[in-house]
């Protein structure tokens, strides 16, 4: 037994081994062909990059697409992530403007949810089992923290707050208001018409 167990961890070892990298090997690499995130980014300024990742994100074809990412239940902070990170890995922009730019862009993913008629999108994976955002049972009797207010007084719907300019940008939110929801209108009615 204790044979097999040795000759069991020889051959783990060597399987890992050999799986690592060489080291040095990043070294190997040619200084002329840089990758396109050694390079200096195409963008240094968060507001010229989400103008850029607007517009992208906003063709019809990735606009169909996304769309349909969302209905599929997707959480929006995934989606936002491979967005950012292909951006980044594609030179398009530092790691510091891409930590900067994932607020306006899950503001701009929630933009296109709601202008899509797409009410029940998943924010971020774990969502449902979340304390904080569980919704009560029909049978729980709200708590009524001011002893001034009758009981009786109706509960008021939340309002959804909009993005402020400080964090999407003069710019990018009057294009959110303006042409994003007739763009996502064109693309919801491109995406009934392929089923």
């Amino acid at each position: 037994m204790a044979e097999q167990l040795d000759k069991t961890l020889i051959n783990d070892e060597e399987a890992v081994s050999f799986n690592a990298p060489i080291p040095g090997e990043s070294l190997t690499v040619s200084p002329e062909t840089p990758n396109n995130w050694e390079t200096p980014p195409r963008y240094v300024d968060d507001e010229k990059a989400m103008e850029e990742l607007y517009l992208l994100m906003t063709e019809k074809e990735r606009l169909t697409e996304l769309v349909k990412i969302i209905d599929e239940k997707v959480p929006l902070d995934e989606i936002a992530q491979v967005i950012l990170y292909k951006g980044y890995t594609e030179g398009q922009y530092n790691p510091d403007v891409m930590l900067l730019m994932i607020e306006p862009t899950l503001y701009l993913l929630i933009a296109i949810a709601d202008y899509a008629g797409i009410k029940d999108y998943v924010l971020y994976a774990g969502e449902d089992d979340d304390p904080e955002t569980e919704i009560p049972d029909d049978n729980v009797t709200p708590v009524n923290m001011d002893d001034d207010e009758d009981e009786t007084d109706k509960q008021e719907e939340p309002k959804i707050v909009e993005p402020e300019e400080d964090v999407v940008g003069k710019s990018l939110l009057g294009r959110i208001k303006k042409e994003l929801p007739s763009k996502v209108k064109e693309a919801v009615n491109i995406k009934e018409e392929v089923k």
